[in-house]
């Protein structure tokens, strides 16, 4: 079927892949060491998984072979089984191509991180595949040399993916219009963009790789994934919302759509609607001298927050993500004007948000308090570092002057077996708040002294919108007995949240709470904010809001966190306004 696929490509009409296989596999099936392993220990589920996507009208399945090379499979000693677990999944894919009835082309997914490229396409061709599905690589020139290699050993067509963030770059700082021009030249049947921060990112991917008459291929992630408890969660991506992903994926050139982590059968049903109506992609919006020097407290004197708090004044923070590059002076320069413009009394300052590597936040907030006078909350999460890591960081931060730190989860890091992905999470968030306290009584994690004990004022965050309440709602109690002195909700759009989670939790908590509010300038970023991002809902009401007021898009923002803030008033301490990313200054429009 390899000339027949290249000439489906050629046709208007892009061909429907399926979803996320691994990750569902590996969420049906206990104490799977990789998803790989269930082709030989639950041969029947895999199966059943590939026909749910055939009966959601996918036309091209993926095998279960993504990180079914040597090097992947030894370290979950199946090194031994490398070719019985590549056979057997080009068999149980085409055993549900047979069972369906319906012409479906089989993908052999290969990943990246191997060295036997070739002898994996060899087995895959063999056995009945397709087309090679070279897929989520991240450096370009290791998949030149992995297409070099299979087609050494094989006939077979390749689709040569790449995952990349939401600025259309590869962990590796590949840009996807250098690998459009680089995989262009290597006449492939088709490239572009899977896994990745999500479809508006894969979207963004294409765009830089359109032109040239481009055969071009998109299978996103339904968005970041992220930690609740010891679970991943995905984002609640709404299948109309894949349709217009479809839509705009088409009109950009893709004739390969689908998904990958966190897609079921219902985001691709929504993508062959999509196609099958020749949906018209949705029309997208238009965005669009000296320094005060603030003194460290000292260990007797409460924070600034704490001091706010304590008198009973509505606490207004800006919340500020740390730099990309090496250079503080334009995030420590907004720091200080937010200050002199009084309408914030502190800041807060993310850490690694969405998992992708900043300067250090605790280290940005050190330059902010000591440069700007503004008094800082920092972020931190224990997903990057050790605990021995983590009270290093902290002892330093305090010798700093930093004496306020929210102790968060953090975003997770990309979901499977991916190359370049990890976390460390020796504790959580509640286990951070613990570490915290007991460096305030001034002992280590492990109950050791040290030479002086600290005075942070520790907060924790609380997901009003989450989706299991009663987990969340545990999880606070248990940050409040670790320790925890305030707390920062997520981004909410309707109050009305906090208050069922009020009504879950008996009453107001304990501790002084600030509400997340961010005045969202678009309807697109509104959409794609509730669809891919995990722990946040816009309501539709909300969304509603947006479409209504077309390209006015800003003032809506602007209306609707000022009603937020009026209505905590009632609710909570005080409010974290997100200031517009790249634009911080632009938060003082609405405070």
């Amino acid at each position: 079927m390899a000339t027949s696929f290249e000439a489906r490509l050629r046709e208007d009409r892009p061909i429907v892949a399926d979803g996320g296989l691994g990750v569902v596999l590996s969420a049906a099936i206990a104490g799977l060491r990789t998803p790989e392993e269930a082709n030989l220990r639950a041969p029947d589920a895999v199966t059943a998984v590939h026909l749910s996507f055939i009966n959601a009208g996918a036309e091209l399945i993926e095998t279960n072979t993504f990180g079914a090379n040597r090097r992947k499979l030894a370290q979950n000693f199946l090194d031994d089984e490398f070719e019985r677990i590549n056979s057997t999944a080009v068999k149980l894919a085409r055993d549900a191509r047979e069972i369906s009835g319906r012409d479906v082309f089989i993908g052999a997914s290969i990943g990246p991180g191997g060295d036997d490229y070739a002898e994996q396409a060899r087995i895959v061709e063999g056995r009945g595949a397709d087309v090679l599905m070279l897929e989520t690589f991240f450096d370009l020139e290791e998949l030149e040399r992995a297409i070099e290699a299979v087609r050494s050993a094989s006939s077979l067509p390749v689709v040569a993916l790449m995952s990349f963030d939401s600025d259309a770059v590869t962990m590796a700082g590949v840009t996807a219009r250098d690998a459009a021009a680089r995989l262009r030249a290597l006449d492939v049947a088709a490239f572009g963009a899977n896994h990745g921060r999500g479809p508006a990112a894969a979207l963004t991917a294409l765009d830089e790789m359109a032109g040239d008459g481009a055969v071009l291929a998109a299978l996103p992630n339904v968005g970041l994934a992220t930690m609740t408890g010891s679970r991943i969660a995905f984002p609640h991506a709404t299948p109309e919302y894949f349709g217009d992903f479809a839509a705009r994926a088409r009109a950009l050139g893709a004739r390969l759509i689908g998904g990958c982590c966190g897609t079921t059968p219902a985001q691709i049903t929504a993508i062959r609607q999509a196609v099958e109506e020749d949906r018209v992609a949705p029309v997208r919006s238009a965005s669009q001298g000296s320094r005060e020097v603030a003194a460290p407290p000292s260990a007797e004197e409460p924070t600034e927050l704490e001091r706010l708090f304590a008198t009973g004044e509505f606490v207004v923070s800006v919340q500020l993500d740390p730099p990309l590059g090496g250079s503080i002076a334009g995030l420590v320069e907004a720091a200080r004007v937010i200050k002199e413009s009084g309408k914030a009394h502190v800041v807060d300052v993310n850490d690694n948000p969405r998992a992708r590597a900043r300067m250090s936040g605790m280290i940005a907030s050190a330059a902010i308090q000591r440069d700007a006078g503004i008094e800082v909350i920092p972020h931190l999460t224990p997903r990057d570092a050790t605990i021995a890591g983590l009270e290093s960081l902290l002892l330093g931060s305090h010798a700093e002057g930093l004496r306020n730190v929210l102790a968060v989860t953090g975003d997770a890091p990309e979901a499977g077996d991916y190359p370049g992905t990890g976390s460390v999470y020796d504790v959580d968030a509640i286990g951070l708040v613990e570490l915290i306290a007991r460096l305030n009584d001034g002992t280590d994690f492990h109950g050791r002294a040290i030479d002086a004990p600290t005075s942070f004022f520790p907060g924790v965050a609380v997901n009003p919108t989450a989706d299991d309440l009663e987990l969340e709602v545990d999880r606070f109690h248990r940050k409040l007995a670790a320790g925890a002195r305030f707390a920062m909700t997520q981004i909410v759009f309707d109050l009305d949240f906090l208050e069922r989670f009020f009504d879950r939790l008996g009453g107001r908590p304990s501790i002084p709470l600030l509400v997340g509010v961010w005045p969202i300038r678009s309807l697109e970023l509104a959409v794609r904010v509730h669809n891919e991002t995990p722990g946040i809902v816009v309501p539709e009401h909300v969304q509603e809001r947006y479409r209504a007021a077309g390209a006015n898009g800003a003032s809506v923002g602007t209306e609707l966190a000022h009603e937020l803030i009026e209505r905590a008033r009632t609710l909570a301490d005080g409010v974290y306004i997100v200031a517009p990313f790249r634009r911080p200054l632009g938060v003082l429009d609405v405070l």
